[in-house]
């Protein structure tokens, strides 16, 4: 990623980004690196399988967790470790994007779940309200960052942050439906997310500008583009008939569970995604037609359009069939939530 960044760049500042999200990179590993080599030293294994039936007191537990968590962080990323990824996206070429965005980004929410909640139970639940305070700051003060870009795929990469901090909380609601939820908005933002950088290179590529102001009425002159454009955001609040709204309803389920505070809060957090999504797609897709500005009326290629349907069809997809990922994990979930429930009675 360093280096399709590096290279092929589109931007003057790509040299910045991708030192940028090397040395955050650098940084977060630094700490997990010497929670491995505690582990190793003290423990003498690093066999994950080994480890989850070895329970290792509370005070080593919260260390560990913390170390490990930094590095996670700012994979996500959770704020204020977060502000290589606009950079990274901005400066990225639009596969570079999709990568960064429908693969890269879920390392640090996969490593929340495969060793935080398997290794440190008693850490997971110790620092859950930090956790969630912080992943609630991330998105509120994210959403409103949004309304103040001009950069399409700034706006899109803010966007990103925002969901995967709702991932974040649902893995720290430590109930079944909140950690089902997380994973399948992981899934979900990996192919939605893509679509919609897929939508802005698309426009990159015919106009070469990303400025939010330099578009306007793009429904008139690209029909189709549109359509998929118009589906993506929708697709990106959460609209039911959209994978999205799977993962969000169960998060809010997990949530009710929990406060109705932070249920008030997560849903004030919705309502601010639907309102700079519906910003984004009225600004391009509708308006006063500018023909000075808009100078090439060419819609969608086979190409373009071929990836776009395999975007709508998975997203339609895995709305109507959730169960065929949610069944994959079910008993990880359980065995797992089970455990933290088993270790916290031991040590009251």
């Amino acid at each position: 990623m360093f280096l399709i960044i590096l290279i092929w760049g589109s931007r003057k500042r790509k040299i910045h980004a991708s030192y940028l999200f090397f040395f955050f990179t650098l940084i977060g590993s630094l700490f997990m690196i010497l929670g491995i080599l505690w582990l190793y030293l003290n423990v003498g294994e690093l066999n994950i399988q080994i480890l989850q039936y070895i329970m290792l007191s509370k005070e080593h537990q919260l260390i560990l967790w913390f170390l490990f968590f930094v590095a996670f962080a700012v994979k996500v990323p959770i704020y204020p470790v977060h502000s290589w990824l606009p950079e990274a996206h901005v400066e990225a070429p639009t596969g570079g994007s999709i990568i960064l965005a429908g693969v890269l980004l879920k390392l640090g929410l996969y490593g929340m779940l495969r060793v935080l909640i398997v290794l440190f139970p008693i850490g997971n639940i110790y620092y859950t309200p930090l956790i969630v305070t912080l992943s609630f700051i991330s998105v509120i003060f994210i959403s409103i960052i949004i309304l103040q870009q001009i950069d399409l795929k700034k706006i899109i990469a803010y966007s990103s942050i925002a969901h995967m901090n709702f991932a974040v909380i649902g893995i720290f609601s430590n109930n079944i439906y909140g950690i089902e939820g997380s994973i399948f908005t992981m899934l979900s933002h990996g192919i939605i997310s893509s679509m919609l950088f897929f939508c802005i290179g698309v426009l990159y590529d015919r106009y070469g500008e990303r400025n939010l102001l330099y578009y306007s009425n793009i429904a008139q002159i690209m029909p189709y583009y549109s359509f998929f454009f118009f589906f993506s955001i929708f697709a990106n609040l959460g609209m039911p008939g959209t994978s999205s709204f799977v993962g969000e309803l169960l998060l809010l389920l997990s949530l009710s569970f929990k406060s109705t505070f932070l249920l008030f809060i997560m849903s004030f957090s919705l309502f601010l995604t639907t309102i700079y999504c519906i910003w984004l797609l009225n600004r391009i897709c509708y308006g006063y037609m500018g023909f000075k500005y808009i100078i090439i009326y060419k819609d969608l290629i086979k190409f373009e359009f071929i990836v776009l349907i395999i975007f709508t069809i998975l997203i339609l997809f895995f709305f109507l069939y959730p169960n065929c990922i949610l069944n994959l994990f079910h008993d990880f979930v359980y065995l797992n939530i089970n455990k933290q429930v088993l270790f916290m009675s031991k040590l009251l």
